[in-house]
């Protein structure tokens, strides 16, 4: 059931499928990097207000059921409002307010599957091994957004509208089929008392916050994701087929990484992990610095999809396992929006930066190495309760 949820939340992203939108913005509307990466970051707008879908989820049944019929109405929702995203006028402005709505309604199924999976982690001791599945099938999905993001960016953009339908309205038949939820969550007067009950819970949670500030330090670091696309397709000359091919090249060493992950948790504690991972990010991150070539190209996605996700996958077990019991979904989707945020306020003052001539394309990357590597300084400030143990076996 996770594996579905997360295929359906994450593969149908307009943030998964982007080049089409990029070669759209770029192309059609001729928008500047900056207005590129300030569209991504304002067509995530329902992704910085998760904890709110966390809340909804966690508190108020829907049909008798937290999880279930919220996946349901979510994915149905979001395959209808891809065929609108596919249709709208061709302006910045209608196509921006179209995936924002569309975000919204993919916010609330990523939600409710994050709550499965820290219910189910914490439940059997394997928080390690589901954020591994998690990432397996992220990462599939990157291996299948690429390429296809690749495909359809040559055609019409009303293809991709239907694509992004199909692919959103998976979950619903498999929590029909698969989330047996029995119906003993009732809407009830109380519901308002749970929810702020789980605002104070986590107001007082100090592993929560530690994570959350863990998590905010790593991806705060500039960003250069939209000021690679202006690289790639204006200095390199690559195709968009071939950058569909970059990211299905990244996409299986992260599918790798993601599973590799999985078989080592149970035997390594949770703090040589991170140490381990956020070191690797950071030298990783300086292989930019040789992105020249299509051969170089590949070379330096192939090792960052390996490495960026060794670092990423300790993380989002630490955020699952400092997640308090009883708020699974407000807790988790309260990192997962830390996360989005810094990831898309990086990106935009990256882009800015270039743009102005403040910093070159190398000057970024080595400003994110650093600020990236200066995060391990933290890391003995976490809580020992969390990091100083492995996964059941």
């Amino acid at each position: 059931m996770v594996a579905g949820g997360v295929l359906a939340t994450t593969l149908a992203q307009p943030g998964v499928l982007r080049l089409p939108f990029q070669h759209v913005l770029k192309s059609d509307l001729h928008v500047a990097p900056h207005g590129m990466a300030a569209f991504f970051a304002g067509a995530a707008l329902a992704w910085y207000f998760k904890p709110l879908a966390g809340i909804v989820s966690d508190s108020f049944p829907l049909f008798g059921t937290r999880r279930r019929h919220y996946l349901v109405l979510s994915g149905a929702c979001a395959a209808a409002l891809w065929l609108v995203v596919g249709f709208v006028p061709r302006t910045y402005a209608s196509l921006l307010a179209a995936v924002i709505v569309l975000n919204a309604a993919l916010v609330m199924g990523s939600t409710v599957t994050g709550g499965l999976l820290v219910e189910a982690g914490q439940r059997y001791g394997a928080t390690g091994r589901l954020t591994s599945v998690r990432y397996v099938v992220q990462n599939l999905c990157t291996l299948l957004g690429g390429p296809l993001g690749g495909l359809l960016a040559a055609r019409s953009f009303e293809v991709t509208g239907l694509v992004g339908a199909i692919v959103a309205s998976v979950v619903v038949p498999v929590a029909l089929v698969l989330l047996h939820e029995p119906r003993a969550a009732r809407p009830r007067a109380e519901a308002w008392r749970r929810a702020r009950h789980d605002l104070k819970t986590l107001t007082r949670s100090g592993p929560l916050w530690s994570a959350v500030g863990l998590l905010g330090l790593v991806y705060a670091a500039p960003g250069f994701a939209t000021a690679l696309y202006y690289r790639q397709t204006d200095t390199l000359r690559f195709t968009p087929e071939f950058i569909g091919m970059l990211a299905f090249v990244g996409g299986g060493l992260a599918l790798c990484g993601a599973a590799l992950y999985g078989f080592v948790c149970p035997h390594l504690r949770l703090r040589r992990l991170i140490q381990f991972g956020i070191g690797c990010n950071a030298l990783a991150t300086l292989s930019y610095l040789f992105y020249g070539s299509q051969v170089s190209a590949v070379i330096v996605e192939a090792q960052a999809g390996l490495f960026v996700t060794l670092a990423e996958m300790p993380l989002m077990d630490l955020a699952a396992r400092a997640t308090p019991h009883g708020s699974e979904g407000l807790g988790f989707a309260l990192m997962m929006s830390v996360r989005n945020g810094a990831l898309a306020l990086a990106d935009m003052l990256g882009a800015w930066l270039i743009e102005h001539q403040w910093m070159s394309f190398s000057g970024v990357v080595g400003l994110n190495a650093g600020v990236v590597a200066a995060a391990l300084l933290a890391v003995p400030g976490l809580p020992a309760a969390l990091l100083d143990r492995r996964d059941e076996r």
